[in-house]
């Protein structure tokens, strides 16, 4: 049931690990959480244009392990009538304060009524993780000395092994379960939607494989890949999946070989384990990339 349930309403707009972060502590304070998200309208009125579409972030936020329930088009100012509706006791927000475009606090009702809980923190500011990279024009970071990438070789966010034991859920594969294993970049937060490897088998068990900085590097070229390898590795974490490997999963895009010309993927071709799939979405991190400087 909904005992306890509260909820959390944000943009969302490039859901980050940040965010999971977020929602991870909001749901720590009850026992159901429920997540309202914007429209682009809302969005666009209070805030400026968003990159993602209403849609898209409707299954981002969902895709997080640590929600419960998604309520769309959710109003910007919160209100005690919204909290009744669906039954929340209080809601969660950051420290940070959001305003309207009149200058109005969106909780300052539900903070009267003593039905509001602050203090959920996240790591970094959303806009930084696109805004230190994308937008510059820097040579490819392999001409730098040593072969540093300079959008992915110093980090804001500081990992630690707490925060990678706080984010993985530590579940073992169990009887029964079809273990599928999917390796990739998993670049600019598309981990979140892009796992549709969950309709491979009644019982799956993902295992997610995330390439180092320098390989993606190596197949994208440009200066990716945007988030480096500890930023990627959190956004995979707070996703909702979860060993001997059954299958090993490749989308449609190119199967770039490996520097010496051979086939990534030839020991489970080999196997018989090998397959390719499409995830039914055509977002590519260029064209998020491209929505990034286009709403700037």
């Amino acid at each position: 049931g909904r005992s306890g349930a509260h909820s959390m309403c944000r943009v969302y707009d490039m859901v980050h690990y940040g965010h999971s972060n977020q929602l991870r502590q909001a749901r720590a304070m009850g026992d159901y959480l429920i997540v309202g998200v914007h429209t682009d309208e809302e969005i666009s009125k209070h805030k400026g244009p968003p990159v993602f579409t209403q849609e898209e972030r409707y299954k981002m936020v969902q895709a997080i392990k640590w929600v419960d329930e998604v309520v769309p088009a959710a109003p910007y100012v919160t209100t005690l009538e919204t909290l009744d509706k669906y039954s929340c006791d209080f809601c969660v927000h950051g420290d940070d304060i959001t305003l309207t475009v009149d200058g109005r606090d969106t909780y300052e009702e539900v903070k009267q009524a003593g039905r509001y809980r602050g203090g959920a923190r996240g790591w970094g500011q959303v806009k930084d993780v696109p805004a230190r990279r994308v937008t510059d024009q820097i040579p490819l970071g392999l001409q730098c000395p040593g072969g540093r990438n300079p959008w992915t070789g110093v980090s804001q966010f500081l990992q630690t092994s707490q925060k990678i034991i706080q984010f993985a859920s530590g579940k073992e594969p169990q009887p029964g379960e079809t273990v599928i294993y999917v390796a990739g970049a998993f670049d600019l937060f598309r981990i979140l939607w892009d796992l549709k490897v969950h309709g491979l088998a009644e019982r799956p068990y993902v295992i997610a494989g995330l390439h180092f900085d320098q390989e993606v590097n190596h197949y994208k070229g440009k200066n990716y890949p945007i988030m480096n390898l500890h930023e990627r590795t959190l956004s995979v974490l707070a996703c909702r999946v979860r060993a001997k490997v059954d299958l090993v999963c490749h989308g449609k895009t190119e199967i770039v070989p490996d520097k010496d010309g051979s086939d990534p993927y030839q020991e489970p071709k080999r196997r018989g384990i090998f397959c390719q799939i499409d995830s039914g979405n055509d977002l590519t991190t260029d064209l998020i990339v491209q929505r990034i400087i286009k709403n700037r």
